[in-house]
């Protein structure tokens, strides 16, 4: 291309110019991760964390090695989450990830940070780097599923992710509103531009279940979500906000499957 300054990692285009071998990150010979699924939305707030959190509980819960890559750089939430707070160490080869209660891998910056509050004031091309350490310097072993929690947004990290992880596809997570569809069909339309699969896409915060009654009151409306087969929804429930606050996803056991069983099945597909 005659704009191109050969900078394959922060470009787009999938033109002739572009090395496969410029863009993957290497493998770690100590780890061999079967499925790589990213977690995304092109909108804040949506709950990527919360539908990551859940998949790999459930796959975990399943018989399934799994792990969980903490791609929020600036945002991280996932150690919070499951109620891992120790900093992650290295064997002097490779960093050790740290392990939940129910046996998930995790590595997030803020497990590699002493102050778990402090920011991360950090630029494109060195975020891109940090997510190269997780990929290529941590010592991950076997892992049948690893879920990528991304931060929100088509920028650099997603396009860090989507070209250089061996992804089998990506699962897209909305809120029923017009305003988040519009802006999440930003990201359907980027994995479409880069052949990524999306495997389903998840409506959190869909309706509430009245306790007393049973009936669905769906609050914020009903939209219908372009763009895959798949669809799960997850109710407003004060029970997963307690139980990710207090560190202690894992303990949500009974829904799970229940509101991300086809999703669920697509995965254990692949």
């Amino acid at each position: 291309m005659a704009d191109c300054n050969h900078d394959c990692e922060h470009c787009a285009s999938n033109c002739g110019e572009r090395k496969a071998e410029s863009l993957m990150f290497s493998n770690n010979p100590n780890s061999i991760i079967k499925n790589v699924i990213g977690v995304v939305s092109g909108k804040g707030g949506v709950g990527k964390s919360l539908v990551t959190g859940l998949l790999a509980c459930e796959m975990r819960r399943r018989g399934f090695s799994t792990a969980v890559l903490d791609a929020d750089i600036t945002g991280p939430s996932i150690p919070k989450m499951f109620g891992v707070n120790e900093p992650v160490l290295s064997d002097g080869h490779y960093i050790q990830p740290s392990v939940s209660k129910s046996g998930i891998k995790l590595i997030s910056m803020n497990l590699c940070l002493q102050d778990e509050r402090a920011p991360v004031v950090w630029r494109g091309p060195v975020l891109g780097g940090v997510l190269r350490q997780f990929w290529e310097e941590v010592d991950w072993g076997m892992i049948d599923y690893m879920f990528v929690d991304m931060p929100p947004g088509t920028g650099d990290v997603p396009l860090t992710v989507f070209r250089s992880l061996p992804l089998k596809g990506i699962i897209v997570v909305t809120t029923p509103q017009e305003l988040v569809g519009m802006i999440v069909g930003k990201a359907l339309n980027m994995a479409a531009m880069m052949n990524i699969p999306v495997l389903g896409i998840v409506e959190n915060m869909a309706y509430f279940e009245c306790p007393d009654c049973g009936k669905k009151h769906y609050i914020f409306g009903k939209i219908n979500n372009p763009g895959c087969s798949v669809t799960s929804e997850i109710p407003i429930m004060p029970e997963i906000a307690e139980l990710c606050d207090s560190g202690k996803i894992e303990d949500f056991d009974s829904g799970s499957g229940k509101y991300l069983g086809g999703i669920i099945d697509t995965l254990k597909n692949l």
